[in-house]
């Protein structure tokens, strides 16, 4: 008889335990959506950097993409990309043709993807930073490859533009901008590294307290 009645308790520690788990996997992505969510209404004020190329625009959406990926790991912070992508397709639609969003996936991941894997070998403050740190400069150089070599053509070639167009847009906000090679070195890679750079020191600040209230919430 008590064995019976200890095989029935453990049956039903098991079976709580199974449903507090999916209980809390729910929560967590019901989180990671509302975390893409915000992070598509942070896209709605984004705005131009002076002096850098005037088809880039600042924003903060990276902020719920990092801190997401902190809190449930890299997957959770690409799901959160996707999500943000598909919601400012919805609302605001595509001005480049496409061109944008492709471009605002890879170098989302780009950004996030590498401060994630130092950061989720020893969850510490010091590799966090780390991680931000390589994000930022992995991000600022893949920027430059991929709007010479890929977007930038790619967008040309769909709207009958060239690339001295996108120089001659550049130099108009910033003479030292006068060729590909200026556009790169004073335009994209700086424009990226302040961008990268601020969100990773948003982040930095606010993550602790948000973490802290997400988890309490996912756990209760």
């Amino acid at each position: 008889m008590n064995q019976v009645n200890e095989t029935t308790n453990v049956t039903g520690k098991k079976a709580m335990q199974t449903s507090a788990d999916i209980h809390m996997k729910v929560k967590t992505i019901a989180f990671v959506g509302l975390m893409g969510a915000v992070s598509a209404v942070l896209m709605l004020f984004r705005f131009p950097i002076p002096f850098m190329p005037p088809f880039m625009s600042f924003d903060l959406s990276g902020l719920m993409e990092m801190m997401g990926g902190f809190m449930f790991g890299p997957f959770a912070a690409v799901c959160i990309i996707i999500v943000k992508i598909l919601l400012q397709l919805v609302i605001q639609g595509s001005f480049s043709l496409g061109t944008g969003e492709l471009q605002n996936f890879i170098l989302s991941c780009s950004y996030v993807l590498p401060a994630l894997l130092i950061y989720h070998r020893h969850k510490t403050k010091k590799t966090a930073a780390a991680g931000m740190a390589v994000g930022t400069v992995i991000v600022s150089v893949v920027a430059v490859f991929t709007n010479l070599y890929l977007i930038i053509p790619f967008y040309a070639n769909l709207s009958g533009m060239t690339m001295n167009d996108f120089v001659s847009m550049c130099t108009a906000v910033n003479p030292a901008m006068k060729s590909v090679v200026t556009m790169a070195v004073f335009g994209i890679l700086p424009f990226n590294l302040i961008k990268a750079g601020v969100t990773s020191v948003v982040t930095f600040i606010v993550y602790k307290r948000l973490s802290k209230l997400v988890k309490g919430i996912i756990s209760r």
